[in-house]
């Protein structure tokens, strides 16, 4: 007998849920169905237990301050985050779906054609169906890798211990995050990435910065380097690098690759269906509809972002663009991100090279260090700095920020980005103080009496005060 829906929803991550419970709130009959437990990459391999591991080593790290002989049980540490991932998942379970409405189904999920799939054979209608099959991580082709036992964040957070040294493979977020985190447990870390430098994405001036950082901690970071070939002997890997054409030879007890991730579109039955995709994932136009009819595709499957946040936006929006009579579009002009290193470093909107292509000069560069700020100044070895990007009528083109909090200052700056609030506005809200947000007050104060001296009345007063002295 064939199940009917108002809407199916195939993967139950960050996306998934977050279309489920929208589409569930119009008071629309859904399924949501995932080959494993609710929760997605977020809850069992991605922000969760990175986030814990995060959490462990900054303590671990603080507290070498006092404790000169600091003894970390690395296994205890594994099983906490797991703890932590089961704790989150006790929210998403498929009883507390049920609970509020949803139909939960753990199979294999086909689409068979616009309105019909097929969860491990059995038949299903739905008006809608929402793709959410998210992503996996990278794995590159490197000669050998193949007969090395290598870890992803799929796996890393399973190991019962950790190891004495680690070789890491990737300068993104989650290598970057994991480097700092294993070094501060005590693992002997040693990072490889291909590109120029680490955190490409972010602005270079703040990287550098924090690039320092984490060699002062004791992390070896090889830049412009590349793993050419990969073997295991003896208990270790051993991963031949090139740099500037010499060759040499990293060991490690372990090899954890992030690379980067790729869609999870295969064994979906989607070019049957006539779903388009290419290299980049399902092709979906600007209301996140496929091309096939009433189907619609959202998060790490999609891009162009792979971030949980943007996952749970697309979620709402193409729920809200099937089920209301008008559609709008999706727009990443306000994209925001946070890598959770410590200290952390967040971006939103354009970089300054960026700016600078599309608006020329007449753009306004505003930067404040940690270095001045009461709050920062409270913890031993506080640094950062906020770089702010304006129009020439003051408004925020983008942001960004390395220092303590960095995640919650970007997100104010977001708001004011995001509502178009000119950024001298905020000189006149109160901040409690002190905070790490007080800088912003700074910055804006700053901003604002810019804005009025560049005011072309303003500069006509002040020149002819000027002839008349």
């Amino acid at each position: 007998m064939t199940k009917k829906y108002d809407v199916a929803v195939i993967g139950a991550g960050a996306g998934g849920l977050t279309a489920a419970y929208t589409a569930n709130g119009f008071g629309k009959k859904v399924v949501l169905i995932d080959k494993s437990k609710p929760g997605g990459e977020c809850t069992w391999s991605g922000c969760i237990p990175s986030k814990g591991m995060i959490n462990q080593a900054k303590e671990a790290h603080h507290a070498r301050r006092f404790i000169q002989e600091l003894s970390i049980d690395t296994a205890s540490v594994m099983e906490e985050i797991r703890d932590v991932m089961e704790t989150v998942y006790e929210g998403e379970t498929p009883e507390v779906l049920e609970d509020a409405g949803i139909d939960y189904l753990q199979g294999h999920a086909i689409v068979k054609g616009s309105g019909r799939l097929e969860v491990d054979g059995e038949p299903i209608e739905a008006k809608f169906i929402f793709l959410a099959t998210g992503s996996k991580p990278l794995v590159p082709p490197i000669d050998g890798l193949d007969n090395v036992p290598y870890l992803t964040n799929e796996t890393l957070f399973q190991e019962e211990d950790l190891p004495k040294s680690m070789l890491i493979l990737g300068g993104g977020n989650i290598g970057v995050e994991m480097a700092q985190a294993l070094n501060r447990l005590g693992v002997k870390v040693t990072l490889v990435e291909m590109g120029p430098r680490i955190l490409g994405r972010d602005e270079e001036e703040l990287t550098a910065k924090l690039c320092d950082h984490l060699h002062s901690e004791g992390i070896r970071i090889l830049v412009g380097t590349k793993a050419v070939k990969a073997d295991y002997a003896d208990g270790q890997v051993h991963l031949t690098c090139e740099e500037d054409n010499e060759s040499f030879v990293l060991k490690g007890d372990k090899l954890l690759l992030a690379l980067g991730r790729k869609p999870t579109v295969s064994g979906l039955g989607l070019a049957e269906s006539g779903v388009e995709v290419n290299k980049k994932g399902i092709v979906v136009n600007d209301y996140l509809e496929t091309t096939l009819k009433n189907v619609y595709a959202i998060g790490d499957v999609v891009g162009p972002y792979q971030l949980s946040h943007m996952a749970n936006a697309q979620g709402i929006r193409a729920v809200q663009n099937a089920l209301l009579p008008f559609k709008r579009k999706m727009s990443y002009k306000h994209v925001t991100w946070a890598t959770y290193t410590d200290p952390e470093i967040a971006r939103s909107g354009m970089s300054e090279e960026e700016a600078r292509e599309k608006h020329g000069d007449s753009i306004r560069v505003y930067r404040h260090d940690y270095d001045h700020l009461d709050r920062a100044l409270t913890k031993k070895g506080s640094f950062g700095r906020v770089k702010i990007i304006l129009d020439k009528k003051g408004y925020i083109l983008g942001a960004s920020v390395l220092g303590d909090r960095a995640g919650e200052i970007i997100a104010q700056i977001q708001t004011a980005k995001t509502l178009k609030i000119k950024f001298g506005a905020l000189s006149k809200v109160i901040h409690p103080y002190p905070t790490y947000s007080e800088i912003l007050v700074k910055m804006a104060k700053k901003a604002y009496v810019d804005g009025i001296f560049a005011n072309p009345i303003v500069k006509f007063a002040l020149s002819f005060r000027k002839k008349g002295e």
